[in-house]
């Protein structure tokens, strides 16, 4: 798991993925035919084969935030890069991405700041970051309006090592899938297989619209985490350890019907564990794939994660797994995907 524990440790939000765009093709430069970066950042191994062309798509951005203004006392107003519950974010450690340096700060209140009582809960225009610099100690380490942040606390076991904890759950699982199959079809015969890498997923869906428009592929899969509602005692769902979530609709779209019943029947046929979702919130680089050029057959396979947007996220390894088990098998025997 040291792979997932670096990936999730890497410093990647929206618009700043390279760190993690570098751990990735190190990983994978042996494993495939061609390995490129694009215009936009978006990294595409491809492993060549003959049939279809088919696109999996794990996004490298996390959530983040972005500097907007510094005081003369150097407190640092911020916006958020992605969905983030200000809650979530009173009294967590950032690394501050400077032109010169990695600076570590802590997000407060000035309430929290002076020790008085918080009598309501915080937006995020209240919240700050407090480095113990003054505006012209932070120029000094590069830092100004427009450098990245991020909420930081390092990935770790929790009670087995089988539940992870840290930040960047979300995508991270999905690059880490992405990995795992792309070792462990090396050296099989495929259909075309391009692995995507994808950027800026957290803030609009944007280095998957791009990539599916170049490779205009067959069909194509997000392979992602998606919120754990298992706290719910009446309606409980996206149950963590309960096996990779596939999601028939969200906010967006509802996923091809026909790619969707290829993976049950995998499922069923050799015992892997799936839930299925069907929502009406959020939605995943699935979106642009299926609505790309005239259209392409597209679903989402999800590993279900609790805190999902915070640096405190929870999963399952055996999830993990369990996801990368229905790709492999899905590669293995890739179905004619028909359009609905």
């Amino acid at each position: 798991m040291q792979l997932l524990f670096d990936l999730m440790d890497a410093l990647g939000p929206s618009g700043h993925e390279q760190a993690v765009r570098s751990i990735i093709a190190k990983e994978i430069k042996h494993y495939v035919d061609e390995l490129m970066i694009d215009k936009f950042g978006n990294l595409i191994a491809h492993k060549k084969g003959k049939g279809q062309r088919i696109m999996l798509a794990a996004h490298m951005d996390e959530i983040g935030l972005m500097v907007s203004h510094i005081k003369d006392n150097g407190q640092i107003s911020f916006v958020a890069l992605g969905g983030i519950e200000p809650l979530t974010l009173i009294g967590e450690q950032v690394k501050i991405i400077g032109e010169k340096n990695i600076l570590w700060g802590v997000i407060t209140t000035e309430d929290i700041h002076a020790d008085y009582e918080v009598k309501k809960l915080p937006v995020m225009g209240d919240l700050y970051v407090d480095t113990g610099l003054s505006k012209s100690g932070l120029v000094e380490h590069g830092v100004h309006e427009g450098a990245f942040m991020v909420p930081f606390n390092e990935a770790v076991y929790l009670g087995s090592k089988e539940i992870v904890s840290g930040k960047a759950c979300d995508d991270r699982i999905g690059c880490y899938s992405l990995i795992e199959l792309i070792k462990r079809m090396h050296g099989k015969k495929t259909d075309d297989l391009y692995f995507v890498f994808t950027v800026q997923e957290e803030i609009g869906l944007y280095g998957a619209g791009i990539a599916a428009y170049r490779l205009d592929p067959d069909w194509g899969i997000a392979v992602e985490t998606t919120s754990a509602e298992d706290c719910e005692e009446r309606y409980p769902s996206r149950i963590m350890g309960c096996g990779p979530t596939l999601i028939l609709k969200d906010a967006e779209i509802i996923s091809n019907k026909c790619l969707n019943n290829v993976i049950r029947k995998l499922s069923h046929e050799n015992k892997i564990p799936l839930q299925l979702r069907v929502e009406d919130v959020g939605t995943t680089d699935a979106t642009k794939i299926m609505l790309s050029k005239g259209g392409i057959p597209s679903t989402v396979i999800s590993v279900a994660v609790r805190n999902i947007h915070s640096t405190v996220s929870i999963v399952s390894i055996n999830d993990i797994n369990n996801q990368i088990r229905i790709l492999e098998l899905l590669l293995k025997n890739p179905p004619k995907v028909c359009e609905v």
